[in-house]
């Protein structure tokens, strides 16, 4: 158990794993006018594949996959999400069809489920009540590094090798990646002494159990539920950005392979500093801000809403319009060090997993299946009108959806400001 002396190392790890996750996952939206020609797809197919069949796996699974973390080894559970994730990926890269594509991409989800409630379980344990936003801001700049990098890896080593290649190439790595996990040890917070017998103390419950206790302890505390509410909104900005580059490409007048680089290293460097700037910032000015970690996601809402829907009818290639796109790479990741530190700061150590999961869950029903289908098929919808704007206001539509989330930060804000120290007594 020596590795768990090393926090600053095991994030540093799980920040690559995630990096690797969000880049097989978003090959989809990178290599997205190539594939949808290939496979001859419509909006509304694509929108399925990168929504609704998407979570149909990732979201329950999620659940499934957080209770198992909470209840066995987590590097174990990580480990074979992993190795899942990566043979599908590949797979995916050999599809022929729709209907093929949906297959492999639904076992990819099945597999990418595993990581999130379980790393975000782990880094609870392994950092002080203070330093879990920092800590889960950190982790989350997996997200802006993997669709910033899917997007580069499409317009430079795709353009090169074909998106196919690229599937498999992927799948390869991550299976190489995955067996390390295999064979280090878990106990629950060993770090700070630990026996076996406390650490089985803090094991979660069997699946339907622990389910029904998880609910009960989120029916105690509205706290909670409303920043899950307002986090599950904020991600409509990823409902809109499955659809960003075919809007540029079809609407903005953007060359596909130019835009998805600037679009790559873009949301790399916003997303990053979103992450980092929001698990810093919200974990030094908690105490300060009206609130704590709500009042400062409504600080972020507030700051970046605005510059979102200025995006959408500026100039293309204007300052304004770069400023107001690198708002909506920014705003979604600095919200996970602040609302996460919230959420898990609450929520009893042994079901942290299962309540991350069930975040996972409600983001993927509203945000990625709903969000994804929905604006695929009222793009379709008012295209076949003649509308020469469908995407646009499809787009601008997800956009006030995202900023709707102030709505319930401000809710969670007027909660007790305990997050700090009810963390700190519930995880010892």
């Amino acid at each position: 158990m020596r590795w768990k002396q090393y926090p600053r190392a095991v994030l540093l790890a799980l920040l690559v794993v995630h990096v690797l996750a969000h880049i097989d996952r978003n090959m989809l939206l990178g290599f997205s006018p190539q594939i949808t020609a290939d496979l001859a797809l419509s909006n509304a197919q694509y929108g399925l594949l990168t929504g609704a069949v998407w979570v149909l796996s990732f979201g329950a699974m999620a659940l499934f996959m957080g209770s198992l973390a909470d209840r066995f080894s987590r590097t174990k559970v990580m480990a074979a999400g992993i190795l899942i994730w990566s043979v599908c990926t590949a797979a995916s890269g050999a599809a022929q069809n729709f209907e093929q594509m949906v297959l492999a991409r639904f076992f990819v989800a099945s597999g990418e489920a595993a990581l999130v409630p379980a790393a975000v379980s782990l880094l609870m344990d392994l950092f002080e009540p203070e330093r879990r936003g920092t800590a889960a801001g950190v982790f989350f700049m997996g997200i802006p590094l993997g669709i910033g990098l899917a997007f580069v890896l499409a317009g430079t080593l795709g353009s090169i090798h074909g998106w196919r290649d690229t599937f498999m190439l992927l799948g390869v790595i991550g299976v190489v990646v995955a067996l390390p996990l295999l064979v280090l040890k878990d106990r629950r917070d060993a770090n700070d002494g630990s026996t076996p017998a406390a650490d089985e103390a803090t094991r979660g419950a069997p699946f339907l159990n622990q389910l029904r206790e998880t609910l009960e302890t989120l029916r105690a505390n509205p706290q909670v539920v409303w920043t899950i509410v307002g986090f599950v909104l904020v991600h409509m900005v990823f409902a809109g950005l499955a659809f960003n580059q075919l809007w540029m490409v079809r609407e903005r007048g953007f060359d596909a392979s130019s835009i998805a680089r600037q679009m790559g290293l873009l949301q790399i460097v916003f997303g990053v500093l979103g992450a980092a700037v929001g698990g810093m910032l919200s974990d030094r000015l908690a105490q300060r801000l009206p609130g704590g970690h709500a009042g400062f996601l409504v600080l972020l809402v507030a700051l970046c809403g605005p510059l979102m829907i200025a995006f959408r009818f500026a100039p293309a290639g204007s300052l304004l319009f770069y400023i107001g796109m690198c708002a909506g790479f920014f705003l979604p990741l600095a919200t996970y060090g602040p609302a996460l530190a919230l959420i898990q700061g609450r929520t009893p150590a042994r079901m942290r997993a299962t309540v991350t999961g069930v975040t996972m869950l409600a983001i993927n029903i509203v945000a990625i299946a709903i969000g994804n289908a929905a604006a695929g098929a009222a793009s379709d919808h008012l295209a076949a009108l003649g509308s020469t704007h469908a995407l646009t206001t499809v787009l601008l539509a997800t956009d006030v959806l995202a900023i709707s989330a102030a709505l319930f930060f401000v809710l969670a804000a007027r909660g007790p400001r305990l997050e700090l120290s009810a963390g700190a007594v519930i995880a010892h």
